[in-house]
């Protein structure tokens, strides 16, 4: 008698393996319409699992309802790669700035709905921010986080608000959806976030976004110091920073726009 038995197959993710293979075929966003004729489902069976898989990041939605492969698919494709070489890079630029400037730098990552502090550069100096590595922060109340939900546009805003609450950490905490996302967009647009004691009282912080081979957000770059010391002037050093990390990781800058369709689609509305 043979010991072979079939392999146990999970429905749902087959379907939605369909559905990432299906988006991959086209150059363009793609309707619920086209998706559900390309994998056979039907509109409703799609449309669920598609859901899922937006809340997860694996794929994005425009407003005209139209679908493409998600910011979180294409990072993790370039994970290992990414994550080994991202410390060494940064770390360089991150003790520069740290000597000039004095105050604390450090590297994040995204983790779901929140960052995780991956690397950082302290300052010689008895009065200094000081953040663990390995420690998490929701990504309402930190400068990068609120850059990566403003890249996400207004839905990632919106499903990052129904699936957290918006929890207040101080008094200054954007608790408010229409707030939040007035706040996001426009860090995204200008290009750097502040955290204005946020997170804590007495701590503000400036951060930017570090960019990989995909031209996506893989990471972010900020600097924290005592509220009454942090200097908006910075901002440009902090830019430059992770300008030079990011075309290390391969970032082409001429291809930014198009790399974020879900940015520019919520200028309009």
């Amino acid at each position: 008698m043979s010991d072979n038995k079939p392999a146990t197959r999970i429905q749902v993710i087959d379907r939605a393996a369909q559905i990432l293979d299906a988006i991959s075929r086209y150059s363009q966003p793609v309707t619920l319409k086209v998706l559900s004729a390309e994998t056979g489902l039907h509109p409703s069976t799609a449309h669920r699992i598609l859901h899922s898989l937006i809340d997860n990041r694996f794929v994005d939605r425009n407003s005209n309802g139209e679908y493409w492969l998600g910011n979180r698919l294409m990072q993790l494709t370039n994970k290992r790669h990414t994550d080994v070489d991202l410390r060494a890079v940064a770390l360089p630029y991150m003790e520069r700035l740290r000597d000039k400037l004095g105050e604390s730098i450090n590297l994040t990552i995204r983790e779901g709905d929140v960052i995780i502090y991956f690397e950082r550069a302290i300052p010689n100096r008895m009065m200094h921010v000081h953040q663990l590595v390995g420690s998490r922060a929701p990504l309402h109340v930190t400068g990068v986080g609120k850059l990566m939900l403003g890249m996400g546009g207004i839905q990632e805003i919106s499903r990052y608000a129904e699936r957290t609450n918006l929890p207040s950490y101080t008094q200054n905490t954007f608790s408010s959806l229409s707030l939040l996302t007035e706040e996001c967009l426009q860090s995204a647009m200008r290009g750097y976030a502040l955290d204005n004691e946020e997170a804590e009282i007495g701590v503000g912080c400036i951060g930017v976004l570090i960019y990989d081979q995909t031209n996506l957000p893989v990471a972010g770059l900020s600097i924290s110091a005592p509220i009454e010391r942090r200097n908006l002037k910075w901002t440009k050093e902090l830019k430059e920073a992770a300008k030079m990390i990011s075309v290390q990781l391969g970032y082409k800058e001429t291809r930014l726009s198009d790399s974020h369709p879900s940015v520019s689609s919520t200028q309009k509305i």
